[in-house]
């Protein structure tokens, strides 16, 4: 393969003309003809038993010829940009200009490639890094959360039905004297108070008692879901079959053993506490590097190729799905559900795809400015850590996963921390009325 030309045609494309010697042609025919062979017939000769000569005089002498380059198609192209040392992000645009078996093949291709970028003043940035304070009702709030888990559910038969309560009633909507569709259930469960059916619904029940009949009188607001029931007066005609209450335990020792590992409760306060004081400082570092991720992007100078942003948010639509495959939500079921497009689902995407690009770029620049370097024992702990996350063989992540992605991935983390580790944090608390800078 011999380069022609190396044309830079716009910011972040390339223009390569280039091309392939006599031999390589005539070894990639040659390939061609042993593929192809079996299925061609020559009169007078058996099915695939032609030779290539006979083959070409019947047929023509370019009869191997698009399989030929298709063959050599990819690995030229691939050898171009090892040896140019071209980052393309896209799939390049070719086309072959020439086919000649004394000169070769010759290709004209286009390339998209990484930006140009720059950045600097990313040392020294400063942020503040801002930690909730845990107060008591927040310790209250999730002990309240332990003990609405760990209510029992108990059947009421002595009084009429309370807000908070559980109903499990029928009923049976007319508009203007007629049912309607959706309007009629039998032993439906509502939990009165939770703000599920219409207004003035579920306030209609309340004081109602098991086995008694009664008409419930609304209306559907002019905002309602369904076209022909907006606005419109309806009644409901009810029965209670049961009534269903939480039965809440005391807040004692008692309770913090049924809960939790503790014996007492000012033990299961105290670790409460603990853990909600670790989840706002693991917080107010996300928050932090949040910070610290707006910046540098905005310190970021480069044309970015629209094409690294579509290509992201592809990335990013498989991650949704990949997450929601559990839940069995395919992205088509997904539109179904919504009435969206796929254009319209995957701009949602597009903001955070675009600050990803540009932050990994704006990294990969720094891992230049700064020798970044990535040790053997980077990579291995980062193989073994991946391994643990997946639950697989070390071995196994290593032959899914090149080295050189990892190195890239590793280099990146680093000038990340390195970022981080030369900010200018200050430090404050939700009530703190002077802010502290952070040792």
């Amino acid at each position: 393969m011999e380069i022609i030309s190396n044309t830079k045609t716009a910011a972040n494309t390339v223009e390569v003309e280039f091309k392939s010697s006599a031999e390589e042609f005539e070894q990639a025919v040659q390939a061609a003809f042993l593929k192809q062979r079996k299925n061609i017939t020559v009169p007078g000769f058996r099915k695939g038993k032609a030779t290539r000569k006979m083959i070409e005089a019947q047929y023509g002498e370019g009869v191997f010829y698009q399989e030929a380059v298709n063959g050599m198609y990819q690995r030229t192209v691939s050898d171009v940009i090892d040896e140019l040392k071209l980052e393309v992000v896209d799939m390049p645009k070719v086309e072959v200009t020439n086919i000649d078996k004394s000169t070769g093949v010759s290709f004209k291709a286009e390339f998209t490639v990484k930006p140009e970028v720059e950045i600097s003043d990313y040392k020294g940035l400063k942020v503040t890094k801002t930690v909730k304070t845990v107060k008591d009702e927040d310790v209250d709030a999730e002990l309240g959360r332990l003990r609405e888990r760990d209510a029992r559910i108990i059947d009421v038969t002595d009084r009429p039905l309370e807000k908070g309560d559980t109903a499990v009633f029928d009923f049976d909507g007319y508009i203007d004297g007629k049912p309607f569709d959706g309007g009629k259930a039998e032993k439906f469960s509502l939990v009165i108070g939770s703000g599920q059916f219409i207004p003035g619904f579920e306030d209609g029940m309340i004081g109602k008692n098991i086995g008694e009949d009664f008409d419930i009188n609304v209306t559907f607001p002019e905002d309602y879901s369904t076209e022909e029931l907006k606005g419109k007066p309806a009644v409901f005609k009810c029965k209670i079959h049961e009534i269903k209450t939480k039965e809440y335990a005391e807040l004692d020792d008692e309770f913090a053993k049924d809960v939790s590992e503790f014996d007492t409760l000012d033990e299961l306060k105290a670790d409460l506490r603990k853990h909600l004081e670790e989840h706002a400082e693991e917080h107010a570092k996300t928050d932090v590097d949040n910070q610290l991720s707006e910046k540098v992007i905005e310190l970021m100078k480069a044309e970015v190729p629209e094409v690294m942003i579509s290509n992201r948010v592809d990335d990013l639509v498989r991650d949704w799905e990949y997450r929601n495959r559990y839940q069995g939500i395919s992205v088509e079921d997904y539109l179904k559900f919504t009435g969206t497009t796929i254009d319209q689902f995957k701009e949602n995407f597009k903001v955070p795809a675009e600050k990803q690009v540009k932050l990994r770029l704006a990294l990969e620049k720094i891992v230049e400015l700064e020798n970044i370097t990535v040790t053997e024992e980077d990579i291995e702990n980062e193989y073994k850590e991946m391994a643990e996350n997946y639950k697989m063989e070390v071995e196994k992540v290593k032959q899914a996963i090149p080295v050189s992605s990892i190195e890239k991935d590793i280099a990146v983390e680093k000038a990340y921390d390195l970022v981080r580790d030369n900010a200018e944090i200050t430090e404050k608390t939700e009530e703190a009325e002077e802010p502290k800078a952070a040792e």
